[in-house]
């Protein structure tokens, strides 16, 4: 799978607002209905599900003094339990008292607007965390692409392989790891020279993304001509459909390799391993294993598959 461009990227902010006080909550989505999508909530906890609920929001104006859950608790939940999303929070008070704001940035807010309230200043401040939020986005997205490819990296991958062996193991599901190797590089490479080799890569790059078609699995570039993959909730069955149709794209593409020694076009070799992970698995050892298997699979003659599956967890020691 690609990392793909962000369909928020270039879409409206979405900016939440949240206070017990619906003139307040009027007042502000007049401000910045303009410019924003506007969301209310009216108390704390409406807030948090609003939020989980909203993956793509870019902004919280939060009240500080609400009844239940008050603006400083609403804070540290969202920090607490997401601590991934980069959502800015501004308090939004009456209080301009300097250990109420120092006590707001412990918690994790980024900016203080006191009532009453500029309105150039209230849209200047929206705006400047908005854009903070989107550019750091950018910029981490960025960084998980293969510039090379376009498609993920070795960062990438082993961020969704903790993240989805964490996973199966609490919902007691199998998981794949297959590694892919384009078939006599070096030998493509001396022969047609390294930019025809680039191409080759970025061409096989695509191609491979295009067979993986469910949107949890995972390609990403290893490093030179390999590259790896993740498929969760997967049987041996699954991931030996899923690799012919890996080995039949690379073939469709009919590249001219005249010194392959295996075939007289560009093929790939793929290592494949599943294993269904308890609580003392180990990560390492299905990766080993998925090379192992790429290993027998060069061994057999390249441009092939192999699939091992892990009989039982393997633990560390």
């Amino acid at each position: 799978m690609t990392i793909p461009i962000d369909p928020a990227a270039d879409a409206r902010p979405r900016v939440l607002l949240v206070d017990d006080t619906p003139d307040n909550l009027h007042l502000l989505a007049a401000v910045l209905a303009d410019d924003y999508d506007v969301l209310v909530a009216t108390d704390g906890r409406s807030a948090l599900e609003r939020v989980r609920n909203e993956p793509q929001l870019d902004l919280v104006l939060l009240d500080l003094y609400m009844p239940g859950l008050d603006g400083y608790e609403v804070c540290r939940r969202l920090r607490d339990e997401t601590p991934a999303r980069t959502l800015p929070v501004i308090f939004v008070t009456a209080d301009d008292d300097e250990r109420a704001q120092i006590e707001g940035f412990a918690h994790g807010a980024v900016d203080f607007i006191v009532r009453p309230f500029s309105v150039p200043v209230v849209r200047a401040r929206v705006r400047t965390h908005v854009e903070l939020k989107r550019r750091s986005e950018r910029l981490e997205r960025l960084a998980l692409l293969d510039g090379l490819t376009g498609i993920a990296n070795r960062r990438a991958f082993e961020e969704d392989f903790d993240r989805e062996w964490r996973r199966s193991i609490r919902m007691k599901s199998s998981i794949c790891v297959y590694l892919t190797d384009v078939d006599n590089f070096k030998a493509y490479n001396d022969a047609y020279g390294y930019l025809a080799g680039d191409d080759a890569l970025r061409i096989l790059a695509q191609a491979m993304s295009k067979a993986i078609l469910r949107p949890g699995d995972i390609l990403a570039r290893y490093s030179g001509e390999e590259f790896v993959g993740l498929m969760p909730d997967t049987d041996a069955t699954g991931a030996a459909i899923v690799g012919e149709r890996l080995l039949n794209a690379v073939r469709a593409l009919s590249l001219p390799h005249a010194h392959s020694g295996t075939a007289s076009i560009v093929t790939v070799s793929i290592g494949v391993a599943i294993c269904r992970p308890g609580p003392a698995s180990d990560r390492a050892a299905l990766f080993k294993l998925a090379g192992d298997a790429l290993y027998a699979a060069k061994k057999g003659g390249r441009n092939q598959l192999r699939v091992f599956e892990m009989p039982t967890p393997v633990t560390t020691v």
